[in-house]
């Protein structure tokens, strides 16, 4: 790879001939490390479903993350469809020790530019309980997929909505916690993405810089005076990155939040995190507090709709356990936590995706349980007849093929090692299959995924 001159020049000049020199050489000759993140509240406290192999390493600093030795098939692995695991940049999940660090109590969180969703779930996976994790993305594919994410992991504390920054300035000093992982000129990428080096210049820098400070400024009412703002890009550059810091404390009104960290793990200067001194991609990270008062700006009214709420039938809100507020709009049952019910107006003023738990949706004069619940965390196991596919038909169920089942007729929850992937429609001589026709894996190739990564 033939890095930019700008680009070695601007490291030489920011780290000095020996760090510049090792780092760009890591970009130029060495590959990707493959990190994954475990689910832990699928997957218990106890011994692990997931049994990797020996030559798997944790990472220091996220729980129930590991280094894998080598990258195999993750689409055809059941498991990764059921949410029991996500795979993610190890560097990016440094994330955890903010979190571990600094917020012990129930928080109303945004992650601002979450697609496709590896912050979010590291979020939700962590966040004190009673806290209320909103997951948004401005561009409506990338929404899907953070939907689809986020679905999967299962968590009902979350709100996934599609919004530009600059609409979360109503809710003046709404979120405790705001992750802004901006949009970047991307020199973390360069392993990995050949565009990102061929599209890399001083010029695409600073327009990146001028974007992300723009992005932080729409946003910044909506964080709480006192509340925490978690700034990180995938580059290397100070331009993006302690500039932006300095603006940040100096424009906004913040300042910088020391992080412990291990001198094992080679972080360098302000949590910068470089291929050539550690295992992971190139990755940014700064705490700040904000310090600045609230505006004085007039909150808009919160607008009253008409009541379309229709009647929740009991039996459907007996699929879900915990303490939820029921609601039923358009044919489609949602069920939201109790203890953050009172949010909902506020939050409804921007575009929602998902909220809460998609529990039933009403097909002809029958109610039939979402894909969502199916993925919950809420739900109640024994609701339905359950059936455990082997490998071969957990595959075929996620292609959307119709499969067999060894169950009574009607509604049926299908599982992969005990893990739920989602429903059928049992008639007896085969089942409808009700995976989402937008989720399902489309290769045809087929691999015994467990002799690839032992499981």
């Amino acid at each position: 790879m033939q890095l930019p001159a700008d680009f070695t020049a601007l490291m030489r000049q920011q780290w000095g001939e020996e760090i510049s020199s090792s780092l760009c050489e890591s970009l130029s000759s060495t590959e990707p490390s493959v990190s994954v993140r475990l689910n832990r509240a699928k997957l218990g406290d106890g011994k692990s479903d997931l049994a990797f192999q020996s030559s798997a390493e944790r990472v220091p600093w996220c729980p129930d993350a590991y280094w894998l030795s080598a990258r195999p098939a993750f689409t055809f692995d059941p498991l990764l469809h059921a949410g029991a695991y996500y795979v993610q940049d190890a560097s990016s999940m440094f994330l955890a020790q903010v979190v571990r660090q600094h917020v012990s109590a129930p928080s109303v969180v945004l992650d601002l530019c979450a697609a496709p969703g590896g912050k979010s779930t590291l979020l939700r996976g962590l966040l004190p309980d009673g806290s209320l994790l909103v997951s948004n993305e401005p561009i409506a594919k990338r929404a899907q997929i953070l939907a689809e994410n986020i679905t999967k992991w299962g968590h009902p504390d979350t709100v996934v909505t599609q919004n530009y920054p600059e609409d979360f300035a109503s809710l003046t000093s709404f979120f405790d916690f705001i992750v802004a992982d901006v949009p970047c000129s991307g020199e973390g990428m360069f392993r990995k993405e050949a565009d990102a080096v061929r599209d890399w210049s001083l010029d695409a820098v600073r327009a990146c810089q001028q974007r992300q400070r723009d992005i932080l400024r729409d946003v910044w009412p909506a964080l709480k005076p006192g509340g925490l703002l978690c700034y990180s890009t995938c580059t290397f550059n100070h331009l993006e990155d302690e500039d932006n810091v300095e603006w940040i404390c100096r424009q906004l009104g913040a300042e910088v939040v020391p992080l412990c960290v291990d001198a094992t793990w080679n972080v360098l200067g302000c949590h910068h995190f470089l291929p050539s001194r550690l295992r992971g991609e190139g990755f940014f990270l700064c705490l700040l507090r904000k310090t600045s008062a609230p505006s004085d700006a007039p909150q808009p009214a919160v607008r009253r709709s008409k009541s379309t709420s229709e009647k929740v039938p009991a039996a459907v809100c007996d699929w879900v356990q915990g303490d939820f507020v029921f609601s039923a709009t358009g044919g489609v049952v949602t069920a939201f936590p109790a203890g953050h019910v009172s949010l909902l107006p506020l939050l409804r003023r921007l575009h929602l995706l998902t909220e809460g738990v998609r529990v039933a949706e009403l097909k002809g004069h029958d109610w039939q349980p979402a894909h969502s619940l199916a993925m919950s965390l809420s739900l109640r196991r024994g609701a339905f007849p359950e059936a455990e596919l082997t490998y071969e038909t957990a595959l075929a169920y996620l292609r959307r093929e119709a499969i067999q089942v060894d169950a009574p007729r009607g509604i049926v929850l299908v599982t992969y090692r005990n893990l739920p992937l989602g429903f059928v429609k049992n008639l007896g001589s085969r089942a409808n299959n009700l995976y989402p026709a937008e989720w399902r894996i489309r290769s045809g190739y087929t691999t015994d995924f467990a002799s690839s990564l032992q499981f």
